[in-house]
């Protein structure tokens, strides 16, 4: 995934910048990067590796290194970014968000007819912004590249671009799988991925652009380059686990569509009796939280913690590079509540269900401290194909997943033909999926939010969100 944000005004925007890109940590962790365009030295640019720090201690100093009135910043959980360019379009610095599938068969096409060039990184790979500021500079207009970007990438690309002179450009991905929203204060404009920032900052929302949508951003005003296209798939799993509780997306809150969600999932359990005897609702922290919350609202089940983790030094448990070490750090951090395990039969509402892999983790911690059984709920439907728009679930396989190793373990490459029923409870193969993931996990029960659960959940109509990951479907 990634975040970005940016500003154009008649003031120095570094702080701004700085500030709006630190909210979107929670979206990236490998690098952060900040440029910005002064008048008495142009084009300014900053990039730090931040597995192992935060983007804040990477950039404390930016404020004695960078200066100007427009500056754009990113987090990315890929490459390196911004970049630097010199071309016919002029100087400009640039950021991508997104995810091109496609991208040896664009660069094939580029070095052959444009007869370019690209600088490689370690094993040959490029750098996709690069590849995407290599095919823009083909064209006599930011927006002709862009536009051509767009229709020709197979995945998503949200583009920032801040050109010498200081105006940003910013262009939601085709599709609007991410969101694009642009403020406004007394001094001028930003443009930010989530809503928060912008407030938390000052800025009043202006605007939201469209799918395809391409802006000119100025101190004065906002000018549309491309207007939006009608079709729109927004990422469902942003309202789910990747979006922060206080962000909005298309108007709808992340936090109260959590509790909408938990309360949805609560009322199937109800009718089919499920989890009866239940002594605790608790969210698997901390985008579990507020199904749970929603869970036991509707249950009447009492909500607890039986949990804590401890965040002062271990603040984020996927930030090791390597998944043994990721699950080192999140067993370290569990912090028991003994009162509240054992002895206890609890009931754990998780964001999504992607290997298990900490889950199990989790419960085995529980039942270590006395559990007498632990059921789980996933907030989201059974996750059957790894995102090929965003990238969110970090599987390089599908058969990465839990919800496919199982189904290949019980039969086979057939059973790939019968996803659809697997993800269905009622059905004789969605139940052994269900018995035989818990059999693995160490669950007492297990049951998944429906596709219809989530979407009434979010509130928005079903054609505009991008539900592929569960259901295939583009």
């Amino acid at each position: 995934m990634g975040g970005f944000f940016g500003a154009v005004s008649t003031r120095d925007v570094i702080a701004d910048v700085f500030y709006g890109t630190d909210y979107h940590s929670h979206l990236g962790t490998r690098r952060g990067g900040m440029a910005a365009y002064a008048d008495d030295i142009g084009l300014q640019r900053d990039i730090h590796n931040i597995q192992n720090s935060p983007f804040r201690t990477k950039f404390e100093h930016i404020f004695e290194e960078m200066h100007g009135n427009s500056a754009i910043g990113c987090i990315s959980d890929t490459d390196p970014q911004p970049l630097l360019f010199r071309s016919k379009l002029g100087k400009y610095a640039i950021s991508v968000t997104g995810l091109i599938n496609n991208a040896e068969e664009l660069i094939d096409k580029y070095l052959n007819e444009g007869g370019g060039h690209l600088s490689a990184m370690t094993g040959g790979r490029v750098n996709a912004v690069e590849l995407v500021a290599a095919i823009i500079n083909q064209f006599n207009t930011f927006e002709e590249g862009i536009g051509f970007v767009q229709e020709k990438i197979d995945g998503s690309a949200t583009i920032l671009i801040l050109e010498e002179g200081g105006r940003i450009i910013a262009a939601r991905d085709k599709l609007g799988r991410l969101p694009v929203l642009i403020g406004r204060d007394d001094d001028g404009y930003c443009v930010s991925f989530e809503s928060f920032a912008a407030d938390k900052l000052g800025y009043t929302l202006e605007k939201e652009l469209g799918p395809g949508e391409i802006v000119e951003i100025t101190p004065d005003g906002i000018t549309q380059l491309a207007p939006p296209g009608e079709k729109m798939r927004i990422c469902s799993f942003l309202w789910s686990y990747y979006g922060y509780s206080t962000a909005s997306y298309e108007g709808v809150n992340v936090e109260t569509m959590r509790c909408r969600n938990g309360m949805i999932m609560a009322e199937h359990d109800m009718e089919a009796g499920n989890a009866e005897g239940i002594d605790y609702v608790a969210g698997v922290p901390d985008s579990g939280t507020p199904h749970a919350i929603g869970y036991a609202n509707r249950s009447h089940i009492p909500f607890a913690r039986p949990f804590i983790k401890y965040t002062p030094t271990w603040s984020r448990s996927f930030t090791p590079a390597k998944q043994d070490e990721r699950n080192k750090v999140a067993k370290m951090k569990q912090m028991p509540v003994h009162d509240l395990i054992k002895d206890k039969n609890l009931l754990f509402v998780d964001d999504s269900i992607v290997r298990g892999t900490q889950l199990r983790e989790t419960v085995e911690f529980l039942y270590s401290n006395g559990a007498a059984s632990v059921h789980m709920r996933s907030a989201c439907p059974p996750i059957m194909y790894g995102c090929k728009y965003l990238n969110f679930s970090r599987a390089t396989s599908d058969l990465e997943l839990i919800t496919r190793s199982t189904i290949l373990e019980l039969e086979g490459c057939e059973g790939f033909k019968h996803l659809e029923e697997y993800s269905d409870p009622s059905t004789e193969r969605g139940q052994k999926l269900r018995r035989n993931i818990c059999e693995k996990l160490h669950f007492e029960s297990l049951e998944f939010q429906t596709i219809e659960g989530i979407i009434k959940a979010i509130g928005i109509e079903p054609e505009k969100l991008c539900t592929y990951c569960w259901n295939g479907k583009e």
